[in-house]
């Protein structure tokens, strides 16, 4: 396991804070009423997490998963907010009759393979990290999110989300929140909380395209596609291929995340934009994935793994450290070809230099 700075989980929710406000605001009770329950809930699990960190009470699991076989356990916690709820699915039992039981054990799953067999790291923490997920969490919450320790699903309000088991690459996005922490433990705040999104989409991304078998050219390059309503107008709740038109909606606005510095959003919400810069460095990650060709989650993906898990990855990186390192790895990893030419020029697309410059 490597880890930059010791360990420290935060509570990461796949649905940005700035989306449930415009929710908990509206005069439609039936929106308004289950967005302001998320957040209230998120808060309160929020601050559990933050308590849980500084104490030290995370317990380590008490047995770990074969070297090449997740070890995934299922709950229900019956539309409760206790966790983790009724076990109803343990590794290796069959399917039963609950979609969502059965959705939450195969993203689990998908999420495991992809880490162990694109970049040999055996689950989560790289040491066997047992996969726990719990499902239909409380009444029409809209979020789905990881702990520190498991993953937890909500089915939505109905009206503008629907069941957080839907998105294959959500599962991976909140899961890869486990990876961060266990390596590099990006500050969940600014530019370094962008970039710790940022790697939770770009891997949620290539989880979903290793489980279809999908190229760069046929990914559609969104995050979280199955979630939002059909009355809903959009597609996603973030595109890497175009940030910024995921969504445009009457209810939820427009999709507010830049594809270049030129946009960056500087606010002290949403820990300082961490759900809406991060489309800076994702789209530059399906730049280099789409110049690059074929599995996005091969030369692409190693460049990114290696600078997340490599140690030289500072907990407080800006998106120009980040991009310097990826640089610096392109380079190391496979000379001076086209994959550093690749990771060179999509970084100057969306304006983040790739050499040194004076903090002030």
């Amino acid at each position: 396991m490597t880890t930059n700075g010791g360990f420290e989980p935060v509570f990461c929710t796949i649905v940005p804070p700035h989306l449930l406000h415009t929710l908990a605001r509206h005069e439609d009770p039936a929106l308004s009423g289950p967005a302001q329950r998320t957040l209230l809930l998120d808060a309160e699990k929020r601050a559990q997490r933050s308590i849980t960190a500084e104490f030290g009470l995370f317990a380590a699991p008490a047995v770990k998963a074969p070297s090449d076989k997740p070890l995934r356990t299922i709950y229900d916690a019956e539309h409760r907010t206790e966790l983790p709820g009724t076990k109803v699915r343990t590794e290796g039992s069959d399917p039963g009759q609950d979609a969502s039981v059965n959705r939450a054990y195969t993203g689990l799953g998908a999420t495991f393979d992809l880490y162990l067999k694109a970049y040999q790291r055996h689950s989560i923490d790289g040491d066997g990290l047992p996969l726990d997920a719990t499902v239909h969490y409380d009444e029409g919450y809209n979020n789905a999110f990881w702990d520190g320790r498991q993953m937890v699903f909500g089915d939505g309000d109905g009206e503008i989300f629907v069941d957080f088991t839907n998105s294959i690459d959500v599962i991976g996005h909140e899961l890869t929140h486990g990876v961060t922490q266990h390596t590099a433990n990006l500050t969940y705040y600014g530019q370094p909380g962008a970039l710790n999104e940022s790697m939770s989409d770009v891997f949620g991304s290539l989880i979903k395209q290793y489980a279809l078998g999908q190229t760069a050219a046929e990914a559609d390059w969104l995050i979280g596609a199955d979630l939002l309503a059909p009355g809903v107008t959009g597609t996603a709740l973030r595109s890497m291929k175009e940030p910024g038109s995921a969504y445009d909606d009457d209810v939820l606005g427009k999709d507010p995340q830049p594809s270049t510095m030129d946009g960056y959003v500087r606010t002290g919400r949403d820990n300082g934009g961490v759900h809406i810069n991060s489309g800076i460095p994702n789209h530059a990650f399906y730049l280099v994935a789409t110049a690059l060709g074929g599995n996005a989650w091969e030369r692409a993906g190693q460049i990114w793994y290696d600078v997340l898990t490599g140690g030289e990855l500072g907990e407080r990186a800006f998106f120009d450290d980040f991009a310097q390192l990826t640089v610096a790895t392109a380079s190391r990893r496979y000379g001076d070809g086209e994959e550093l030419q690749a990771v060179t020029k999509a970084w100057e697309r969306v304006g983040v230099p790739t050499t040194p410059r004076p903090r002030l």
